[in-house]
């Protein structure tokens, strides 16, 4: 008798932010996108890792899986095209960096922007509010098909006002909530929505993945990284360290999350709470794609490199990063965690 076909597995996706980094998310997108035997159900995701996720699920409600993956390669395009004719010149000259005119551009040890923005913030520098990145989302993403996808989207920014991060989820996923949750606020006006200003979700949520704890979403989540927990040696130039700044600022949220996921677990498999407590938690099962050790060597100033060679490079890293965590771990989906937080986050 034939086999019936397995049915797929369930699973949440937790996407990082990292700039042009986030090239190699899409090619982990793509990848995962393929393999019939999942089914991603629910995603929580920060900066480049929320357009990454508006980008696939607007394809996936109008094409399916395929349509999913032509939308991520059309923003890629998008992305790449607005900072090609930056990407030609050379980045010492500072003349490129001067103006918001490359998606992704932020500091670089090399611009003179970098040196301006010390002194001058963009409400100096960019008065006019140019944002080449809001181009390339509103070309290729349809907002009104990412909500209708049937995939949960749950997007952090960070609350200029309150010092809180907000989730926007549903009917509030929009291009505002996106272009906020990528506000880096040395490069772009705080992002203003329903009269409050948004920056960068990073700064608190990187990604955020409380929200999948509330919702009905599958106890199995993935999470792709794009920064490198650990680095060894004591930067010493200025564009080491506040590369190792970025580093540290950007994990800080996320760690502090799977050190309470690690604590609950612990609390549930040790069946140190009650039976009244213990069925208000979940044991979860924790994945991770750690593309901050295959970037680990990429310098900060790459994360605002959009050459369609450099795009593609990080794209076939994450299809065979993806590749390897499916071979080595799809059989975990399901049953258990497929690492062990403490060694692969905490105890470093």
């Amino acid at each position: 008798m034939a086999r019936s076909p397995a049915k797929a597995k369930p699973v949440s996706l937790a996407l990082q932010g990292g700039g042009a980094h986030g090239a190699f998310t899409w090619g982990v997108l793509e990848r995962l996108s393929e393999c019939e035997t999942l089914d991603i159900q629910a995603i929580t995701a920060t900066s480049a890792g929320a357009m990454n996720a508006a980008a696939y699920l607007s394809g996936l409600a109008t094409g399916g899986r395929q349509g999913g993956r032509e939308a991520l390669e059309a923003f890629w395009k998008a992305v790449s095209s607005k900072g090609a004719v930056f990407n030609s010149l050379p980045s010492k000259s500072g003349a490129a960096d001067f103006l918001p005119s490359n998606p992704f551009t932020a500091w670089s040890p090399h611009s003179f922007a970098s040196a301006m923005s010390a002194f001058l913030s963009p409400y100096d520098l960019n008065p006019f509010d140019l944002n080449p990145l809001k181009d390339a989302v509103t070309r290729t993403i349809d907002f009104e098909a990412v909500r209708r996808s049937g995939v949960q989207l749950f997007i952090a920014a960070t609350n200029v006002e309150t010092g809180r991060v907000r989730i926007f989820r549903d009917e509030d996923v929009t291009i505002d909530a996106v272009l906020a949750s990528a506000c880096l606020p040395q490069t772009f006006k705080a992002v203003e929505i329903e009269g409050t200003p948004y920056w960068d979700g990073g700064y608190l949520g990187n990604p955020s993945l409380f929200p999948l704890f509330y919702a009905k979403a599958p106890n199995d989540i993935v999470l792709v990284t794009l920064n490198p927990i650990r680095r060894d040696g004591t930067p010493r130039t200025a564009g080491e360290i506040q590369d190792r700044l970025n580093e540290i600022t950007f994990n800080a949220s996320l760690m502090g999350e799977l050190r309470s996921i690690a604590f609950v677990q612990k609390l549930l498999n040790e069946s140190l709470l009650n039976k009244a407590v213990r069925s208000q938690y979940r044991n979860l099962n924790i994945h991770a794609i750690r593309g901050g050790e295959v970037l680990r060597d990429l310098g900060l100033e790459t994360k605002y490199d959009t050459s369609w060679r450099f795009l593609n490079d990080l794209r076939e890293k994450g299809r065979a990063d993806a590749e390897n965590w499916l071979e080595a771990c799809h059989g975990s989906v399901g049953k258990c965690s497929s690492i062990d937080i403490h060694e692969a986050f905490l105890d470093v």
